[in-house]
């Protein structure tokens, strides 16, 4: 579905990502983690075609995106801050985005109802806490029923219950066969959601594994200390 080829990016003479193929399948959900500054913001814009790579090639469906747009209409995404006209209501901001994209479609409208944005209708964006405008991002990422969702940082910010209930909603959405790929700190938060892990730091991908088999070959049964286990191992590698 998505397939990264030798991507090479620097900003100035700092080497945000090295060399990196990876490839995403659909039905897959995805997480992608490492520390700040590993390239985790570079390698999802570059896909979004907000960044463009100095070397190498990316694939939507086996077709190259460098400097194509068309193919983004399939692709929702959810920047981990939204930022949005202070003066617009969130009703305003919901009827604006389905009249840019005019989709034939039929619209996801599950999180309207499920975090009640059709009750806060008339708020303006620049009264709402960080938490309700991550409810207005995580509603228009899903809104046109894309194939791929790129979530970053989905549930910073969010209350328990809101978090439950985007989290209900990537796994479903995985289970009708889209692609989800998401950027998160908190791996607690992604235990019951993803089928694969990407670890990168300093531009390159360290590694990218199956949960199952990172939880067996680790004898753990939580992600983060499987990571962990598998992150001193690499660690006391390069100390000997």
């Amino acid at each position: 579905m998505i397939t990264l080829q030798n991507i090479n990016k620097k900003f100035g003479k700092l080497q945000v990502l090295q060399n990196v193929n990876l490839k995403f399948n659909a039905g897959e959900c995805i997480a992608l983690i490492g520390p700040n500054g590993c390239g985790k913001t570079t390698l999802i814009k570059s896909i979004l075609g907000m960044v463009l790579p100095d070397s190498g090639d990316i694939l939507f469906n086996k077709e190259s995106i460098l400097r194509k747009f068309e193919y983004r209409n399939n692709i929702g995404y959810m920047p981990q801050i939204g930022r949005y006209p202070d003066h617009m209501t969130i009703g305003q901001i919901i009827a604006m985005i389905k009249q840019i994209r005019n989709s034939k479609d039929i619209l996801d409208e599950d999180l309207i109802k499920a975090f009640k944005l059709d009750k806060m209708d008339d708020k303006q964006m620049r009264t709402l806490s960080g938490g309700t405008t991550q409810k207005v991002s995580a509603t228009l990422a899903f809104l046109f029923n894309p194939d791929v969702l790129i979530l970053d940082e989905p549930t910073a910010g969010l209350d328990p219950l809101a978090s439950e209930i985007l989290k209900e909603k990537i796994i479903k959405e995985k289970e009708k066969g889209k692609l989800i790929l998401i950027t998160s700190h908190l791996l607690s938060e992604l235990d019951d959601m993803i089928t694969q892990i990407i670890f990168m730091q300093e531009g390159k991908v360290h590694f990218h594994r199956n949960i199952n088999e990172l939880l067996e070959s680790t004898g753990e049964i939580k992600i983060s200390k499987a990571i962990s286990k598998i992150l001193k191992q690499k660690s006391h590698e390069q100390d000997h």
